[in-house]
């Protein structure tokens, strides 16, 4: 039933990107361009998506145990530190440079983009080298 329920999940998100034309790399490079031809379709994307989360979010808030098993995730935790700043740093920069963020670059992998294609391949370089670095990390 998870599988499903990801699945479904996955497929509706997906539709959600293509029928949004997110995964357009020039639309969101556009709506970061607030100092040309800006183009606030993304904002709309995102304010969308937070009027039905906001509802889900207040059912969920309400049961105890998510419908398809498990557990609630706990609360994230609030601490500002130098990984999530400079993995948001790079997030956004990498963003900013090819308008591809990891969900529209592997939807847009579907219609055989080669900019999705070349984006996917350096983000999976990117992760591997995490995987990598991390365990040193972890003991120093």
């Amino acid at each position: 039933m998870r599988l499903l329920a990801a699945l479904a999940a996955g497929a509706l998100f997906g539709l959600g990107l293509i029928v949004s034309d997110m995964v357009n790399p020039a639309r969101v490079l556009g709506f970061l361009d607030i100092a040309g031809d800006w183009d606030p379709t993304l904002a709309f994307v995102l304010a969308g998506a937070l009027a039905p989360m906001a509802v889900v979010w207040r059912i969920a808030a309400g049961r105890a145990a998510p419908v398809c098993g498990g557990s609630f995730p706990g609360r994230p935790s609030t601490r500002l530190d130098g990984r999530l700043i400079g993995g948001a740093a790079l997030f956004g920069v990498g963003w900013g440079l090819v308008g591809f963020c990891p969900g529209p670059a592997l939807v847009a992998l579907g219609s055989g983009s080669l900019e999705a294609l070349t984006f996917s391949v350096a983000m999976l370089i990117g992760m591997l080298v995490y995987e990598f670095a991390a365990p040193a990390e972890k003991a120093a």
